[in-house]
Formats: C-alpha cells, sequence, structure tokens
C-alpha cells in the first residue's frame, strides 16, 4: 500500500494526486501540460488549488499587485515569508513555490542557503524560485544538494529591471538567444527542476523547450513551452496600472469589485441596507 505525500500542513497520506517537482517532470515526459499562477494569500489559494491549477507561485510580484510599488525589488524577505506562509495554508494539492526575493540569494550561496532553508522550514513552501543562469547555477546546485528543489528563471527576469532599464522582449539578438539557451542548460545541469521563461520569442522558447528535459513555464513566450503561468491579478484583471499583451484577461474583476462598492454606498446612503431581514 503506497501513501499519497503530505499536504503543506504536515498531514501525512491525506492528498490523492499531490503535485510534486517530479510530478511536472513526469507531465512534461508525457506530454501534458502545466499550468501556473499566482497566489499572496489564504483565499486566492484556496480558490486556485480548488480549481485543479498545477503550480501555485508565491510570486516577488506582490511587490506590485499587493504593496503598489513600481517593481518587484523593493519586496523583502520577511514579507515573502509572509506571503507564502499564508498561501501554503491554503493548499492541498497543488506544488507551492516561493519567490526568493532580490538580494535574498545573489550575495553569497550560504546566504541563499539559509533563506531558501527558510522558506521551506517557516513558510512550508516546497521548492523556491530563483532569476539568472550560469552565474546562478552553483548556489542552484548547493541549493538542490541540501534538498530544497530550485525553479529557475531567466529572459525577463524582473528582479534585474534597473539593468534592463525596460521590460521590452529580450534574447531577439542571437547572441542574447544562444546566452539564454546556454543558461537553461546550466540550470538544468545544476538540478532546477523546471525553468520560467519570460517575455522571449516564441521559436526561441519553443526550442529551448525541446531541448532541455526539464520543463519550461512560458509567460509571454509563446505557446510551445511546457506550461504556462501568469500573475493571477493580470488575469483576473484586479491590476490595471499595465495590461500586457500575453496576459488574456478571464474576467474584469476590478470593474465588478468598483460597481459592487458604488452599488453598497448607494444603498447604505439611501436608508437600502440593511433591511429588516438583514436586522436582528
Amino acid at each position: 500500500m503506497s501513501l499519497t505525500p503530505p499536504d503543506n500542513l504536515g498531514n501525512p497520506g491525506t492528498v490523492p494526486g499531490k503535485v510534486t517537482t517530479q510530478s511536472l517532470i513526469d507531465m512534461k515526459a508525457e506530454g501534458r501540460r502545466i499550468s501556473a499562477l499566482t497566489a499572496y494569500d489564504y483565499l486566492m489559494a484556496q480558490a486556485l488549488d480548488e480549481s485543479g491549477i498545477d503550480v501555485i507561485l508565491v510570486g516577488d510580484s506582490a511587490a506590485m499587485v499587493i504593496q503598489g510599488r513600481n517593481t518587484t525589488v523593493p519586496v523583502t524577505m520577511e514579507q515573502m515569508l509572509y506571503h507564502s506562509q499564508v498561501v501554503a495554508k491554503g493548499v492541498q494539492r497543488a506544488l507551492v513555490v516561493g519567490d526568493l526575493p532580490f538580494l535574498s540569494y545573489q550575495v553569497n550561496s550560504d546566504e541563499a542557503l539559509r533563506n531558501a532553508g527558510r522558506m521551506v522550514k517557516e513558510a512550508l513552501v516546497e521548492a523556491v524560485k530563483v532569476e539568472g543562469g550560469r552565474t546562478i547555477a552553483p548556489t542552484v546546485k548547493r541549493l538542490v544538494e541540501v534538498g530544497i528543489p530550485v525553479m529557475g528563471h531567466l529572459g525577463l527576469t524582473p528582479q534585474s529591471i534597473h539593468k534592463f532599464g525596460t521590460y521590452r522582449v529580450r534574447a531577439t539578438e542571437p547572441d542574447e538567444a544562444e546566452q539564454l539557451r546556454a543558461d537553461a542548460l546550466a540550470l538544468q545541469d545544476a538540478g532546477a527542476f523546471a525553468i520560467v521563461i519570460e517575455k522571449v520569442p516564441a521559436e526561441l522558447a519553443t526550442a529551448i523547450a525541446a531541448e532541455l528535459e526539464v520543463p519550461i513555464i512560458g509567460i509571454g513566450a509563446g505557446g510551445g513551452c511546457d506550461g504556462q503561468i501568469l500573475v493571477s491579478h493580470d488575469m483576473l484583471g484586479l491590476y490595471t496600472k499595465f495590461h500586457p499583451r500575453f496576459v488574456r484577461r478571464y474576467a474584469e474583476l476590478g470593474q465588478a469589485m468598483r460597481d459592487a462598492f458604488a452599488s453598497y454606498i448607494k444603498d447604505v446612503q439611501d436608508g437600502q441596507f440593511p433591511d429588516e431581514n438583514e436586522s436582528y
């Protein structure tokens, strides 16, 4: 008799079909597409998990969609730990991946190990995500060797936005395209179980997905990847500061919320809320 893996609350053998890092590798081998979205709080995480999502990323995009920052750079390690903790409480089936924020892993591998370890021990995530290729590969290798699964992130890496100076498509020139391919191979060799590739030409992302054994999760990288990820607040129409062409809006909840708030305000002002059935 075999047991299913423990859930994010530490309960052993209770969650049938639990998604693991190996599950994603198996999905790629079997030609099944991987679905991933972000979450930053318990209720969103629970809704995503109950919907059947494969991967929930606790993204450093919290800096923008939760904190109102202009980039992902300012979010802190303590803030990411908090968001990851509350997300993990709402998830049973999906694989929970926590973003390591800017300067939590780039200084040296000792600090990276300490911070990644906190994400796994304190926040109960099942993997961490880091940005960068060959330069970060030795750190990825060390994390994996001590038992911390790592997801990579290449292409447009938001933590490096001040270096890029723009959110334009990356790797459109042959030299940068070759560098990205080499970075992906380096991450795979270092033990990364999956790689997010953001905002690169679809042809390049498709070629890398075909070349590598680990899953390539695309965002603005075309349909030839092994899976797709979006920021939930973008695809729900909650975050409206900008609308990249790769974001498909599956709902307009921002407008729906504003309409609901306006109706509530009017009902209160007109004395229509609460009525007799809503009173004691």
